[in-house]
């Protein structure tokens, strides 16, 4: 019987896993514009050892101008390095990217459009 459930748990967990990766994959769609997903490399010394409340002042600040920029912009998460900080948007067009960058005074080194993504679930695709 436990085995009956731990198996009808991993079913129902994989079922959604799966569910939200292709959720996380499709294009959102505002203002009649699909929105795409951007990679945004951002040179910034030594951004690995920037405190919690530097690191929450910065997303403070970034969130504000997302606030004003309405719903054609989206920040999703970002990964903070050694010097680098790489950021993942959507939005409807670069412009868009290089005008939150702008407006927030952050750096924007590069903007690369996402084209797929893969993962290891892609090998046994």
């Amino acid at each position: 019987m436990k085995t009956l459930k731990l198996a009808l748990v991993l079913i129902v967990f994989t079922f959604n896993f799966s569910q939200a990766q292709q959720k996380e994959n499709q294009p959102t769609i505002k203002n009649n514009e699909p929105m795409k997903t951007y990679v945004i490399e951002r040179v910034i010394p030594g951004a690995g050892d920037l405190t919690s409340e530097q690191l929450k002042g910065i997303s403070q600040t970034s969130c504000s101008v997302l606030k004003e920029m309405g719903s054609v912009i989206e920040w999703q998460h970002s990964y903070v390095t050694g010097d680098k900080v790489y950021c993942v948007y959507k939005a409807n067009n670069k412009q868009l990217i290089e005008e939150h960058a702008q407006k927030g005074n952050f750096p924007a080194n590069s903007i690369s459009e996402v084209t797929t993504t893969i993962s290891p679930a892609t090998a046994e695709q």
